[in-house]
Order: structure tokens, then C-alpha cells, then sequence
């Protein structure tokens, strides 16, 4: 009878105690083969040469490949965000200056009468002169109609009309800027680039073309003039246009007539500059003022309620051609005359002034005439 264990046909292969003699000490508990890994290759691998693993070890990182793209994207984002800000900084197109404000170019040029400056009551001297039908300060700088150009709205337009109007007033009508008070009123529509011209040309006036202060404003003398009537008549034209699609352009072409009369020191000193004539005690007469000037409006102008003055021609009689009209305006009063002073000639060869002294003739036409009727 065979031993336990072995096969009814016998030991295998005739080998002495069989197979189970030589792993008899090999012990295969429960734990062991469930802790055993087991590992098949594919039919590729066992069909190639190399026996790689069937299934590839999977490392923890790899697991959480969601988190891993985000990360991978949010640095993406900063990379690209860092790019644009360096870029930004080192862009190798510099973006254009910004347009300072130009300098204020102003031309002030005297007329004088050919006779004598009549004198009367403010009322009859309107009631006979050009300036009868004129409306009475601001009422006679109106804003013309409007109409929206390419790159500004009428909104905008009426916008700058009104900064250039509010100006006009401020410079030509204010009592306080005609008698030579407080300029402050005008100084705030100024764009601030010209702050600086302005400011010199008001303490060191000069008849140069740049800084002479009756360039910027209508003033008088007040210690030989004073107004005899606050009821200043104007009449004139607004007209806007666009200069470039950021900035708009104003002209404005206005004439002021001004009923003035001596002050006490004036009749006490009597006529100067070189005038004849005694001034007539208790007469008013009439002073004419032309002004024509360019204004400049940019967007940031319009927001800040400012404008450029740029160029400025006043013309104003009568005046005697010695006046000096730069720092102030000293008008020929009622009973004097302009004398024959002239201006000194002009070298046109002469490169040391910018702006030769200019002296023009008041018409006849413009005084005040008793033999036109009272309207």
C-alpha cells in the first residue's frame, strides 16, 4: 500500500519520496498567500523580448492629477500677468508727450483821434454814437447754435462757448478787473500751463507780444480813469470749431464801448503822455475797445472749466500813440486831444523786439456825433 500523499500510480519519475519531501518545509499559511502580489503580463509583454510589468506602478502625486492642472494653470496665469506688467514697463513705444499749453501771443494797438474827444452825459453819448443798439454786458455775448462735429458732441460745444464766454465777461466786464482789483476771477479759467505767462505779464507787463498784461484783460489806469457808467455795451461773435479730435477751437470777436470820466487826480495833474487839451470837469466820454481772440479747449480743459488763450489783438481809442498801453489802457478824456506824437520808426532789419510799437487812427466815425439822432 502506498505512504499518504502519494499517487496511485506511484512516486513520479520514479524519484525516491516524491515531490512533496522536497517542499515539505515550505510552509503556505492564510496570511502569506493573501499578502502575496500577484503580476501577469500582457500578451504584447510575453510576446517580447523584454518581460516588462504588465501594470505600472502608480505613485501618489499621480493619483491627484486634477490638482496638478490647476496648479499647472494658475502658474500659467501669473507667468502671463508678470509678462504683460514687465512689458508695460519696458514697452519699447513710448506714448507721446502730452500737448503743453502754447503761449498767449497779443498784439495791443492804440488809436488815436483826429480831434477832439467830445464829452457829455453817458446816456446822450450811447444815444449818439455806433453804440446805440448795443445790449449791455454779459447780455451781449450770446452763444451762437451748434451744431456736433466728428469727435465732439454738442453738449461739449455749447460747453467751450460758455468757458470762452465766461472769460469774455470776466476780462472785459468785471468793475474789479477794469480798475486794476483782483484778477482772480480770470486767472481760474486759465489752462494751468499759462498760469506762469500770466502771472508775469501782470507784474512785469512789456508790449513784446507775450506779456503784455492788456493782452490778457481790459484795464484802466485808475489813477487818471474811472467808469461813469457800469452799463458797459458789447456786441460781437462766438464762433466754435474742432482743431483735432481732441481739442476744440474758439473765436471770439468782440467790441466794448465804455462811458469813463477823469478822477480827481487827473483833474488835478492835468493832461500827460504828451496830450493837449484841459480835460472838461464833470464830462464822460466814451472809450472803444475791439478785442479778437483765439481760444484752445482740450478735454481735460472742458472737465476743469479752463481754457489757452492763444493770440490777442485789441485795438482801443482813444488813446494817444505814447500811451503805453501794455501794463494799462489811459483813454484821451473828454476836451484832450492826441497830439502829434507818433510811434518811433520801425527797423524792419531789427531782430531786438519781437513786437514793434503800433498806433493806429480812430475814425472819425466812431464818436459820438450830436448830429445823429437819439434812437
Amino acid at each position: 500500500m502506498s505512504g499518504r500523499g502519494d499517487p496511485p500510480e506511484g512516486t513520479p519519475n520514479g524519484a525516491s519520496g516524491g515531490g512533496e519531501d522536497e517542499f515539505r518545509s515550505v510552509v503556505f499559511d492564510e496570511s502569506f498567500v493573501r499578502a502575496a502580489r500577484l503580476q501577469e503580463f500582457s500578451a504584447d509583454e510575453r510576446l517580447g523580448e523584454h518581460h516588462a510589468p504588465a501594470v505600472k506602478t502608480r505613485h501618489s502625486w499621480l493619483r491627484a492629477g486634477g490638482s496638478r492642472q490647476a496648479i499647472l494653470l494658475v502658474l500659467l496665469i501669473v507667468l502671463a500677468f508678470g509678462t504683460a506688467v514687465y512689458m508695460g514697463i519696458r514697452h519699447p513705444y513710448q506714448s507721446p508727450d502730452t500737448v503743453r499749453a502754447q503761449p498767449l501771443r497779443s498784439t495791443v494797438v492804440p488809436l488815436a483821434p483826429t480831434g477832439t474827444v467830445p464829452g457829455a452825459t453817458p446816456a446822450d453819448l450811447f444815444a449818439h454814437s455806433p453804440a446805440a443798439d448795443f445790449r449791455i454786458g454779459a447780455a451781449g455775448v450770446n452763444l451762437p447754435d451748434v451744431q456736433r462735429t466728428e469727435h465732439f458732441s454738442d453738449g461739449q460745444i455749447v460747453s467751450a462757448l460758455s468757458i470762452a464766454k465766461d472769460y469774455i465777461v470776466r476780462s472785459s466786464l468785471d468793475p474789479a478787473t477794469l480798475t486794476r482789483g483782483s484778477v482772480r476771477p480770470v486767472r481760474l479759467l486759465l489752462d494751468t500751463g499759462q498760469l506762469d505767462q500770466f502771472d508775469r505779464s501782470l507784474a512785469h507787463p512789456d508790449d513784446d507780444g507775450r506779456y503784455a498784461a492788456t493782452g490778457w484783460l481790459v484795464r484802466f489806469d485808475p489813477k487818471r480813469t474811472e467808469l461813469a457808467d457800469r452799463d458797459i455795451r458789447v456786441d460781437g461773435t462766438l464762433s466754435a470749431r474742432e482743431l483735432s479730435p481732441d481739442a476744440l477751437g474758439i473765436t471770439a470777436d468782440y467790441t466794448f464801448v465804455y462811458a469813463v470820466r477823469p478822477t480827481k487826480d487827473a483833474l488835478r495833474n492835468g493832461p500827460t503822455d504828451k496830450t493837449t487839451g484841459k480835460v472838461t470837469p464833470g464830462a464822460a466820454s466814451l472809450f472803444t475797445v475791439r478785442r479778437e481772440l483765439h481760444f484752445r479747449l482740450s478735454r481735460d480743459d472742458l472737465n476743469d472749466h479752463r481754457l489757452e488763450v492763444l493770440q490777442s489783438r485789441l485795438q482801443a481809442g482813444p488813446l494817444a500813440c505814447s500811451s503805453k498801453p501794455a501794463d494799462a489802457l489811459r483813454p484821451l478824456l473828454a476836451g484832450q486831444r492826441a497830439g502829434v506824437e507818433r510811434p518811433s520808426g520801425t527797423d524792419p532789419y531789427s531782430r531786438s523786439r519781437a513786437n514793434p510799437s503800433l498806433c493806429g487812427e480812430l475814425a472819425p466815425t466812431s464818436q459820438p456825433n450830436p448830429s445823429h439822432p437819439i434812437r
